[in-house]
Parts: C-alpha cells; structure tokens; sequence
C-alpha cells in the first residue's frame, strides 16, 4: 500500500498482454487496489492530471483499472464489447510517457463490461472524454500504448508545448 514506480515509455511490460483476474484472487489484489489508488494521486499532486491507471503501468500484469473521478471504480476484466461508428480526434497523455502528448483517434462512445469488486457484473455506456479513457486504458491490458495509436509521424509533442497545438 503505497505509491509504485510507474512504468515508462519502452519498458518491455508495457507491451504484454495482461492475464485475466480470477474470482480467488480478487481479495489478495487488494493492496494492488491501494497501490493503484495511491500512485493515480500522486500522479495528480505532481502534473495535475489523472483519472485512471491500469495495473500493468505499475507491473501487475492482471487486466484490472481503477479509476477515480468523483468517487472510486474499480473494473475487473473490463472488455469494451460496443463501439459507437464516430470518432473523436484528441491529444492522448499517459503516465508512462508524462511529458508527451499523442494524437489519437479514439471511438466517440462506447459499452463496457466488467466484474466489480463484489464480482458482480457492471455495464458502463461512456460518451466523450470518459470513453476515451477508458478505451485507454483497456489498451493498456492488451500491451497497446497510445504511441502506438498516432495518427501519423507529427501526431507528437512535448505537454510545455501544447499551447501551439490545433
């Protein structure tokens, strides 16, 4: 239960395929929860920004996302299982690479469903920047960095310069 090392940008578990979490472990992933809990604000108390991580962006390679907007989610084995056909372009940050900002196109809406901490089965519909999170960070489970979803080779920049972004 404290704040953990947050992977960087090219390390090589950032790019594993995450193990689902199974019923008779979700009580030992408790202190993970806690870790996930203390690193996403820390994380905030240092950029100011951060609404979820992924467990593998700390090690823990279990398809697992805590996320915080006003009050704690925590989503075990979350599949995005509908996808609205319009799309969103936006600036993508990620803990792993604090200072980058990447162009992505992300689905305008989705559907996700996933085990809560009482194991029982929850459907999120998500519009907007909550959609984009969250298909973020399901990315994360599957071994896929935003990097990797830029649109193309200019679809990079430092976060000091984002003032000059369109």
């Amino acid at each position: 239960m404290a704040v953990q090392q947050v992977l960087l940008l090219g390390h090589p578990k950032l790019y594993e395929i995450c193990e689902p979490v199974r019923r008779n472990e979700r009580d030992s992933l408790e202190p993970v929860i806690q870790d996930l809990h203390d690193t996403l604000f820390d994380f905030r108390r240092k950029y100011g920004v951060g609404r979820a991580i992924a467990a593998p962006q700390i090690g823990v390679m279990k398809r697992m996302v805590y996320m915080y907007i006003s009050s704690p989610t925590v989503l075990f084995n979350p599949v995005i299982d509908q996808e609205s056909e319009e799309m969103i372009t936006l600036w993508d940050d990620c803990m792993c690479f604090p200072d980058l900002v990447v162009k992505v196109r992300r689905h305008k809406a989705c559907r996700i469903t996933f085990l809560d901490r009482s194991w029982q089965k929850q459907t999120l519909l998500l519009e907007d920047d909550l959609s984009e999170l969250l298909q973020h960070e399901c990315d994360h489970l599957d071994g896929v960095l935003a990097t990797s979803r830029a649109i193309d080779t200019r679809s990079f920049a430092l976060r000091s310069q984002m003032e000059f972004l369109a």
